[in-house]
């Protein structure tokens, strides 16, 4: 990292303020590319081992050597914010970075779903994760590590299986049902409740226990660690662990667009602001801009193939351009990329991005759909549930066995039998009874996955 760029540093944030970012420190720290590699594979600077983070990095290995992946830089939200820079970059990269990593700050400092989250989990992710990694060390030391990675195989295979709408530390569920309210004591209510055994008057068993679960349980996580009946405290502990560090990542996942379009928003007029950065290194940055914020386009444009960061900050600068700056911030606080797509991306936005769905043969563009809600929805559907089908914990059996369900109405997806079968095998090891899976067949009947 330039030496240039380090008394640059100082100067893009002092620009950044007094803009209006409002950001808690950051720190920066360049690092190989290979570590750059492990940070994207583990979402973490250091996180919990499992073979599953391997088969991610080849993956990564094998695009970045295809040309189709570069990180320039992975920022992890927090007080201090911790930004860690490719030692690859050159000045032009760098300068762009730090903007973008600004914006980044920002973003997340501000925005009410990132505050909620970090609120319950840590500002200080960073040294929480390390001390999650801490934890499953000592339990491989203690139980060995085939019985610790059978427990992490469970928990990473429903990480996204989360309710972040329930906070982080829940309460169990209520062992009985609430009595019922007491009628107005006559004597007409007391013949009508001798007649009907089922009416609370005449019910004289005293509390009844509630069913498990009292309502379909979505936070899959949550309900194993609290409810699996021989599940030993040291594996509650890593779901748990799990469970945390699912509840930092929902909110990166849940505003992609609007975070990534903002980080570019402000990396755009910080550059084009910082009268003191060195023109060359000007003219590479802005370069370089372009190339981090163009469309991807395809013989066949689907919605779903676009640039997050090229809609994001196409739709900020709308914004910008249409309300107002003041209008951007309180926008980038209240939003997620549900309302950010819904209330933001207009047909004529769209139309001018070349957002609908076309098809380019021989020269000539055939608009395929002009659907805008469809529009809304394929861009969205994706994010829904975290990404995962809606799978619920429905009902403990009396021998204990687990039923799932799969509302396949709600999300709109099938399931991979195949890997639904595996996931139901993990979590049956975990759970120590049978473990069940209702879900549908593609032709609407349905279809039970079982594991004993």
């Amino acid at each position: 990292m330039s030496r240039e760029w380090c008394t640059l540093v100082p100067r893009i944030e002092q620009l950044a303020r007094g803009l209006g970012l409002d950001f808690h420190p950051v720190e920066f720290e360049a690092v190989p590319d290979s570590f750059m590699m492990e940070i994207a594979v583990y979402g973490l600077p250091v996180r919990m081992p499992h073979w599953s983070f391997g088969v991610r990095y080849i993956y990564q290995l094998i695009q970045r050597h295809m040309g189709h992946s570069r990180l320039f830089e992975v920022v992890f939200p927090g007080n201090p914010g911790h930004a860690y820079l490719s030692a690859g970059n050159g000045l032009a990269e760098n300068v762009l970075v730090s903007a973008h990593v600004f914006g980044h700050a920002d973003f997340s400092r501000n925005n009410l779903l990132f505050r909620r989250c970090q609120g319950q989990v840590s500002e200080r992710i960073v040294e929480h994760a390390a001390q999650h990694a801490r934890q499953i060390q000592h339990a491989i030391d203690t139980y060995g590590v085939e019985r610790v990675e059978a427990v992490l195989d469970a928990a990473l295979a429903l990480e996204q299986h989360i309710d972040v709408d329930q906070p982080l530390r829940r309460a169990p569920y209520p062992q009985y049902l609430e009595p019922a309210k007491a009628l107005a004591d006559d004597a007409f209510r007391r013949r009508f409740a001798a007649l009907d055994p089922a009416s609370p008057a005449a019910d004289a068993t005293g509390p009844q226990r509630a069913p498990l679960p009292p309502h379909p349980e979505r936070d899959l996580l949550w309900f194993v660690a609290q409810y699996a009946p021989q599940m030993e405290s040291w594996e509650r502990d890593v779901f748990l662990a799990v469970r945390e560090e699912s509840f930092y990542f929902y909110p990166v996942f849940a505003t992609q667009i609007m975070n990534e379009g903002w980080a570019s928003y402000w990396h755009a007029r910080l550059l084009r602001e910082a009268d003191f950065i060195p023109q060359q290194a000007y003219l590479d940055a802005i370069r370089c801009h372009s190339e981090v914020v163009r469309p991807v386009a395809a013989d066949e444009q689907v919605a779903l193939s676009v640039n997050p960061y090229h809609l994001g900050f196409s739709l900020w600068e709308h914004i910008v351009a249409q309300r107002g700056l003041d209008a951007a911030f309180a926008i980038r606080v209240e939003d997620d990329d549900f309302a950010f797509i819904r209330n933001h991306l207009t047909r004529d936005l769209a139309e001018e991005l070349g957002l609908f769905r076309y098809r380019a043969r021989d020269g000539k563009v055939t608009v395929l759909q002009t659907d805008l809600d469809a529009l809304h929805e394929a861009i969205l559907a994706p994010k829904y549930n975290f990404g995962a089908p809606a799978v619920f914990a429905r009902r403990v059996c009396a021998d204990g066995a687990l039923e799932l369900w799969h509302d396949h109405r709600l999300d709109g997806r099938g399931l991979d039998l195949e890997r639904s079968r595996k996931v139901l095998e993990y979590l049956q090891r975990l759970w120590r009874r049978p473990v069940r899976l209702v879900t549908t067949d593609e032709d609407g009947a349905e279809l039970e996955l079982s594991v004993t």
